[in-house]
């Protein structure tokens, strides 16, 4: 119990340090919201291409979310990994000092870690849940209800993180909710211009 408080205190001066909780949480909501549209694309292709096998829907789907993923993990990682090295060395110049064995140096080795795994993830599992529906296609009455209740998921997942941003800024939550909802709305009307409905 003593290792596991040490741990959490630890993680909590690295967060202060690096300013993590702020930039993990912009890459959580920014990705997240990413993920959702992109994932209602692959979806409206699908619906507008007349796709009536949800096997189908499910490996193009996860073959994006992947894709996402790994994107997202890497871009972060090395995007991350530049710019903080960049940082600690300007610093380094400064205080004339070798800060890599420092609190501070691990503390931003350990934030480009977990701002690389927000990043990766959220998109991921963003899409993921909007996905969820196609993996037990029989509950649904036929392959177009299966696809309505995805996309209605994914307009919820927009609000959700519309309303969490809205949290964030202390705002009115159902105002920003509304605004990403939108951009869902908007997807999925091109969608439909674009390929026609089935």
């Amino acid at each position: 119990m003593d290792s596991f408080r040490r741990f959490i205190e630890r993680f909590q001066n690295y967060s202060q340090l690096t300013n993590l909780g702020k930039i993990a949480r912009r890459y959580f909501a920014m990705n997240a919201f990413d993920g959702v549209l992109t994932i209602i694309g692959v979806l409206m292709g699908n619906f507008t291409a007349g796709v009536e096998d949800a096997r189908i829907v499910v490996t193009t789907g996860m073959a994006t979310c992947v894709a996402m993923g790994i994107s997202g993990l890497w871009g972060a990682y090395l995007t991350e990994a530049a710019e903080r090295q960049r940082e600690l060395l300007e610093l380094e110049g400064y205080t004339l000092t070798d800060l890599s064995d420092t609190t501070l140096g691990k503390a931003s080795r350990t934030a480009v870690v977990i701002v690389a795994l927000v990043d990766g993830l959220s998109p991921f599992l963003a899409a993921l849940v909007v996905l969820t529906p196609f993996f037990v296609p029989k509950l649904f009455p036929s392959l177009r209800w299966t696809y309505l209740t995805a996309i209605a998921l994914a307009l919820i997942s927009l609000f959700s993180l519309g309303a969490f941003l809205g949290h964030i800024s202390r705002r009115n939550i159902a105002v920003y909710g509304f605004r990403t909802v939108i951009a869902g709305g908007i997807s999925i009307v091109i969608s439909l211009l674009l390929g026609g409905s089935p």
